[in-house]
């Protein structure tokens, strides 16, 4: 009998993984509805006192994206007021929410990507992941990648589905 041959772990496909950039720290909601009267008026006054009693250092090194989930305009400077107070201890403020935090944490990651790494090879973008990597991210990949790789699949080994192929 013959040994079985790994042909992929032979071959010159190499694996990117995005859940492998995940940083670490706590996801925060932030909404401000409730810094509101009725939840639907910014008064100012009323505003400010709740941005200066409240608790910012229990935000320390979470990511926070701000969001108000009823119908009041908001204007731009009280997301910047409370931005203020959450940059010296939050890793990454936006205005956004869940989604968007997690495309703004891994673009200026796929931006400085090395890659090196995929030039003139088959490159499978890792497509099963257990932690939230955002859809943006892997178009920032593909984008970043095809530029190099000779091509381009998604999923796993064993069932890729190819996306990009150089002429």
């Amino acid at each position: 009998m013959s040994d079985i041959i790994n042909r992929v772990a032979q071959s010159k496909l190499v694996t990117f993984d995005l859940e492998e950039l995940y940083p670490e720290g706590k996801r925060i909601l932030f909404d401000i509805k409730d810094w509101l009267y009725e939840e639907l008026i910014l008064r100012e006054k009323e505003f400010r006192a709740f941005v200066e009693n409240h608790n910012w250092e229990q935000y320390q090194d979470n990511y926070v994206a701000l969001t108000c989930s009823s119908d009041a305009i908001i204007p731009g400077w009280a997301y910047m007021l409370v931005s203020s107070r959450l940059s010296p201890y939050a890793k990454k403020v936006i205005v956004g929410n869940l989604e968007e935090l997690e495309s703004s944490i891994y673009q200026p990651m796929l931006s400085n990507l090395d890659i090196s790494l995929f030039k003139d090879k088959p490159v499978i973008i890792k497509g099963c992941s257990n932690k939230p990597v955002p859809q943006n991210a892997y178009i920032a990949a593909i984008a970043r990648i095809q530029t190099v790789a000779k091509s381009v699949m998604y999923g796993e080994a064993c069932s890729s589905v190819p996306l990009f192929k150089r002429k």
